[in-house]
């Protein structure tokens, strides 16, 4: 609540000194501070409703889908039969949401550490946590690190839905979390995890990538733009043990009616393709 002045809400953090992202607040819908992290959420007058984690803005309503469905459908679209996917984090239910419309897709396993992040979900973000209504997902309350430790070789897509490497969630983009989520894989499986934006910390993004491709014999970074994230844009780093994959070439290709079904806002198969067409700056240093 300290990053309230003047009814405005301001976003600084360590990993973008120097900067900050403000919005007006309208209303104070709940804040509070669970087990692990203070949750806010608050109606915005431009943005709709905005849930914040430890200072954080984790999603807008205007915003939320381009993420969401990112985060989802290129790792759902890279794979041939994305029939038991995993999520870790999430507790908005807004992957969950995404996740359950791919067809192939026959269940869904989420495991989320913050039980109170879930609840706030479904009575202020109804638009998000529609997704843990699925008669495909199986929700567990708990920690991922553990939860997969006990399930190997199990799952097609496992998607991480982290929060910024800030505190405990600089766990999500190390290495032995790659090697952990390789083991909970079924052959050819895939991984996508959130792992920043190029503008803020191009150095997190290539330590990031460099650790999945430690474990995998493919991987990559994508990224998709997001108004209300820092710089405007969000990256995904995603590993395949399929060594002959090509992430740029979705095998699952929707038509524009298969958009309209799907209520797809953002994604389609031509913008898959284009999320892996880096600039130069970033082309170089990946490589």
């Amino acid at each position: 609540m300290d990053k309230l002045k003047n009814n405005w809400f301001s976003e600084a953090c360590e990993m973008w000194p120097g900067a900050t992202f403000s919005f007006e607040v309208k209303k104070i819908l709940h804040s509070e501070k669970s087990d692990y992290q203070d949750i806010l959420v608050c109606e915005s007058t431009s943005l709709g409703k905005v849930l914040v984690l430890d200072g954080i803005i984790q999603c807008t309503e205007k915003d939320e889908f381009s993420y969401q469905e990112m985060i989802s459908f290129l790792p759902l679209c890279c794979h041939k039969n994305p029939e038991k996917v995993l999520i870790v984090g999430g507790g908005d239910g807004g992957v969950a949401r995404e996740v359950a419309k791919h067809p192939k897709v026959k269940e869904i396993v989420q495991v989320e550490i913050d039980a109170k992040v879930i609840e706030v979900s479904k009575k202020y973000l109804p638009f998000m946590a529609v997704g843990f209504d699925s008669p495909k997902l199986k929700l567990h309350v708990g920690d991922g690190f553990e939860f997969m430790k006990n399930h190997s070789q199990e799952f097609d897509v496992i998607i991480t839905d982290s929060s910024d490497p800030v505190g405990p969630a600089v766990n999500l983009f190390q290495e032995n979390y790659f090697a952990l989520m390789k083991s909970a894989l079924r052959p050819n499986g895939i991984v996508c995890s959130q792992a920043g934006t190029v503008w803020n910390d191009l150095e997190l993004v290539s330590n990031t990538l460099k650790f999945c491709k430690n474990q995998f014999p493919k991987a990559t970074y994508g990224y998709a733009t997001v108004p209300t994230y820092p710089s405007g844009q969000i990256g995904f780093v995603i590993g395949s043990l399929d060594s002959e994959i090509k992430f740029d070439e979705p095998q699952l290709v929707l038509t524009s009616e298969d958009e309209k079904a799907m209520n797809l806002k953002y994604y389609n198969s031509e913008i898959h393709k284009a999320a892996f067409v880096l600039p130069t700056f970033v082309k170089n240093h990946l490589a």
